[in-house]
C-alpha cells in the first residue's frame, strides 16, 4: 500500500453478522437478543442469541439456525473457521444494549464491578433506572446505586424462581 494511502476499514464481524441476524429474526417473529464473536483457547465461537416474549422451543432454534447458516455462507463474512451457536440468552441473561436495560426496568439484577465501591464488587438490587450509559440500582435498604455501564463486569438478570416449591409439588404417574 502506497504510503499515506487510507485503508479502507471493514465493518466488525459482529456488526455484519447483526446485519443478517436481525431481519431473520423479525421475519420469524423472534427477537436477535446478541450477537458475539468470540475466541476460547485456538477456536473461535459465533454465537447468536434469540428469543420470544412467549418463550423459545428447540425446534424454533433449529430452524433459526438453518436459516442463518445459508445466510452466512452466501455472505462469508468471516475469513477463519468458527463454530457456530445458536441459542437462547437463558433467564438470567447478561444486559449489555440499552435497549435491555430499558426493557428490563424494575427487574432483580446482578452486577460485578471492575473496580470494588466500599470494598465490594458485587451487587445485587433492583434496576430501577437507566439513561446515557449510567445504571441505577436500588440496593438492599432502599439504597441507591447509580454507575456507568462501562464501569461493570456484567448486569444479569437474576433468577428468582421458587425451585423448592416446584420439587415439592407432586408428579403424576
Amino acid at each position: 500500500m502506497p504510503s499515506g494511502a487510507k485503508r479502507e476499514k471493514r465493518p466488525n464481524t459482529v456488526a455484519v453478522v447483526t446485519a443478517l441476524a436481525e431481519p431473520l429474526a423479525r421475519e420469524m417473529g423472534l427477537i436477535l437478543w446478541d450477537v458475539r464473536f468470540e475466541k476460547e483457547g485456538s477456536s473461535w465461537f459465533l454465537r447468536v442469541f434469540i428469543d420470544r416474549d412467549e418463550g423459545l422451543t428447540m425446534g424454533e432454534c433449529e430452524d433459526y439456525t438453518r436459516r442463518i447458516n445459508v445466510l452466512l455462507d452466501e455472505a462469508d463474512p468471516i475469513e477463519q473457521s468458527y463454530y457456530l451457536e445458536v441459542g437462547s440468552p437463558g433467564v438470567e441473561r447478561e444486559l449489555t444494549k440499552d435497549w435491555h436495560f430499558e426493557r428490563y426496568l424494575g427487574a432483580p439484577v446482578q452486577v460485578r464491578l471492575y473496580r470494588p465501591v466500599d470494598g465490594a464488587r458485587d451487587f445485587t438490587g433492583k434496576l430501577s433506572g437507566y439513561a446515557d450509559g449510567t445504571v441505577s440500582l436500588e440496593l438492599e435498604g432502599g439504597i441507591e446505586m447509580t454507575f456507568a455501564k462501562n464501569e461493570a463486569a456484567y448486569v444479569r438478570l437474576v433468577d428468582d424462581y421458587d425451585y423448592s416449591a416446584a420439587a415439592e409439588e407432586p408428579v403424576e404417574e
